[in-house]
C-alpha cells in the first residue's frame, strides 16, 4: 500500500472545526487494519538504526501512532499532554496560538541526557505544537533526532518552524 493509497483513506471535512478549514479526518485510515499497519510502519521506518530510546507522542492523536512506533522501534513511550493531565511532577512549555497561548506538559523524569528522541504526532500544520514539544524535551537534556507525522500540510510552513529533521508519510 502506497502513500497515495493511504491518502484515499483520509476523509476531508469542509469547515471543521471552523469555516474555511478542510479537516483531514484520519478515522477511516485507523479503521482499516492494513492501512493502519502500513501507516505505522511508514512512520517508524525512517528512524531504524538511529538509536531511538524514546518516542514522545503529543496529545491526543499522536498517542495513537506513538505507541505503535515505540513498540516497533523498541523504544519507550512518553506522553506530552495538555496542562493538568499528568499526575507526577511536570515541566511545562507554553507556545503561541493564532489567538492566545497554549501549553504542553511532560513528566520531569521522562527523558534525560542519554535519551535519543523522536517527536510524533498525526499532523504537522504550522509547527507550533511540534516546536514546543522539541523545546520541552531538549530542556531535559535529551537529543531530539527528529519529528514524524502521518500528514504534513506543507503550505502552512510547519517544517521550518520545527527546526529538526521532519519525516511525513502524506503531504498536502
Amino acid at each position: 500500500m502506497t502513500a497515495d493509497q493511504l491518502r484515499l483513506r483520509i476523509r476531508e471535512i469542509p469547515d471543521h472545526p471552523k469555516p474555511g478549514i478542510l479537516f483531514k479526518d484520519i478515522t477511516p485510515l485507523l479503521a482499516d487494519p492494513e492501512a493502519w499497519r502500513v501507516a505505522c510502519e511508514a512512520m517508524a521506518a525512517p528512524w531504524d538504526g538511529q538509536g531511538i530510546t524514546h518516542v514522545v507522542a503529543v496529545e491526543s492523536r499522536g498517542f495513537l501512532f506513538g505507541g505503535a512506533i515505540a513498540a516497533r522501534l523498541g523504544a519507550g513511550l512518553v506522553p506530552v499532554r495538555k496542562p493538568g493531565k499528568l499526575p507526577f511532577e511536570r515541566s511545562r512549555e507554553e507556545y503561541a496560538l493564532e489567538y492566545g497561548t497554549d501549553a504542553l506538559e511532560m513528566h520531569v523524569d521522562a527523558v534525560g541526557p542519554a535519551s535519543r528522541v523522536i517527536v510524533v504526532d498525526d499532523v504537522l500544520a504550522t509547527g507550533g505544537t511540534a516546536a514546543a514539544t522539541v523545546r520541552l524535551v531538549e530542556r531535559h537534556g535529551a537529543a531530539v533526532v527528529g519529528c514524524g507525522f502521518l500528514i504534513e500540510l506543507s503550505f502552512l510552513g510547519g517544517r521550518a518552524a520545527v527546526g529538526k529533521r521532519v519525516e511525513s508519510v502524506i503531504t498536502y
